[in-house]
């Protein structure tokens, strides 16, 4: 399998980056393929330019700046995204990313005519959100979980018609102990093994 992990954190000694890194282990343990965005340290620019938005129907080749966002994209068959959620959703950066990187002629096409888009990743089959709430489940429950949407809704669309999504979070962050951190990389370790066991024969392969 081949799994893209797109990271968006601030900070490199983060709880986030902890939980990216438990993630790629998990995965490259299992034999499986893998690539890594780490968009803070990219430096990527998540706005989008005036001339983006007029070519937004009808762009050109992706800009240098996100062209291997891109390419990574329509490479993986799983796309993981491991961010802290604020203010309900993802963070700018991210948001920016999806802006930029989810364009027409990499992850959808507007037939002429049509009224509705077509899914261009079809390729991805597994769309998996890593990531962590300071407040209760509850509260995120009341508040509508726009992140969960956007990941499972929104980007899902985009994906091949069969594609599963997986939410692996952790809720109370903010009053969370050492143990139970732990606890959490403990449970991204077995649950990223458990989603994608390393095939041995066509017929695992086929169960994937």
């Amino acid at each position: 399998m081949k799994a893209y992990v797109v990271y968006c954190h601030p900070d490199p000694d983060s709880f986030t980056a902890a939980l990216r890194d438990r993630a790629v282990s998990a995965l490259e343990n299992a034999g499986h393929s893998v690539r890594v965005a780490d968009l803070y340290a990219d430096g990527f620019d998540p706005a989008m330019s005036r001339q983006e938005r007029l070519e937004h129907k009808a762009p050109p080749a992706p800009p240098p700046d996100i062209a291997r966002y891109c390419t990574d994209l329509q490479w993986c068959d799983a796309l993981v995204f491991v961010y802290p959620t604020w203010w309900s959703g993802q963070p700018a950066m991210l948001t920016g990313w999806l802006d930029r990187v989810l364009r027409r002629g990499v992850a959808w096409e507007l037939p002429d005519g049509a009224s509705r888009i077509e899914a261009r990743l079809t390729n991805v089959r597994r769309l998996v959100t890593i990531t962590s709430h300071g407040s209760s489940k509850l509260i995120n429950l009341l508040e509508g979980e726009t992140g969960r949407k956007v990941v499972g809704r929104a980007v899902r669309v985009l994906c091949n018609r069969f594609a599963r999504t997986t939410w692996i979070a952790m809720y109370n962050v903010d009053r969370s102990t050492d143990a139970d951190r732990e606890a959490f990389l403990d449970r991204v370790d077995r649950k990223m093994h458990a989603l994608w066991p390393a095939p041995t024969n066509r017929a695992a392969a086929r169960k994937w």
